[in-house]
């Protein structure tokens, strides 16, 4: 009875030195990423150094090894980890309450988050760097197909609404259409941002105003004609 006592437990010991591991393991991968995901938006990917990384997060740089096998690997695991909790949050957005322009003026808050923290630089060095590696770009190129599907859904929905709403535009300005011209503007955006081009900021901020002009005024289209209130009898 012992020995059946003594063997239960050093299961227990086993599993709970394996969490204790598990949640160093998990700290020690979240340090990296975080440490790579802070060189890539200051120095770049053609800069990047493990060992600089590592340093940064305070371990070994072996361990950058152990947990990602690869330097590409690792820049794709910071990508994913961005790339995450921006589709989440633009998906949350558009399927939010809210007329067509307040999701347009969201949109715009998220871009000038996501230029402050670094997020867009990461994206554009990441792609960059695809472009004469094709390993590399295998990798990435999905996760960019991802945020542009998301941007199609969105745009689908809203024609959705709009035809419920009695308001249709005519052949060729499909869905599909529009959120191509909205996907790819924003995309060249981002590039001439990115490059300090100042002149540009003016253009690409009115741009944005008319568009979002626009929207509001199929927001005005779209919306429900007041019901007249039931005289009282």
């Amino acid at each position: 009875m012992g020995e059946g006592f003594q063997g239960s437990a050093k299961p227990g010991r086993r599993s709970a030195r394996r969490l204790i591991a598990d949640a160093d393991s998990g700290q020690t991968k979240a340090k990296i990423l975080d440490a790579a995901f802070r060189r890539l938006a200051q120095d770049g990917y053609a800069a990047l150094s493990v060992r600089e990384i590592a340093r940064d997060a305070g371990i070994n740089h072996a361990l950058i090894n152990y947990h990602f096998g690869s330097k590409d690997q690792l820049v794709v695991e910071v990508l994913d980890a961005a790339n995450r909790r921006l589709l989440a949050r633009q998906t949350d957005m558009y399927r939010s309450p809210g007329g067509f322009a307040q999701k347009w003026a969201e949109a715009r808050r998220f871009y000038q988050s996501d230029l402050a923290s670094g997020f867009v630089r990461v994206q554009y060095e990441l792609w960059a760097a695809s472009l004469s590696d094709p390993a590399l770009r295998e990798k990435v190129a999905p996760r960019l197909l991802a945020w542009k599907q998301v941007v199609r859904d969105a745009v689908g929905d809203a024609f959705e609404a709009l035809e419920r709403s009695g308001v249709a535009l005519p052949p060729p300005f499909s869905a599909d259409v529009i959120a191509c011209w909205i996907a790819d503007f924003w995309l060249g955006m981002e590039v001439v941002d990115l490059l300090g081009v100042e002149s540009e900021l003016a253009r690409h901020r009115a741009a944005l105003d008319a568009v979002g002009q626009l929207l509001e005024s199929l927001d005005s289209r779209a919306a429900p004609a007041p019901q007249q209130r039931r005289k009282s009898r």
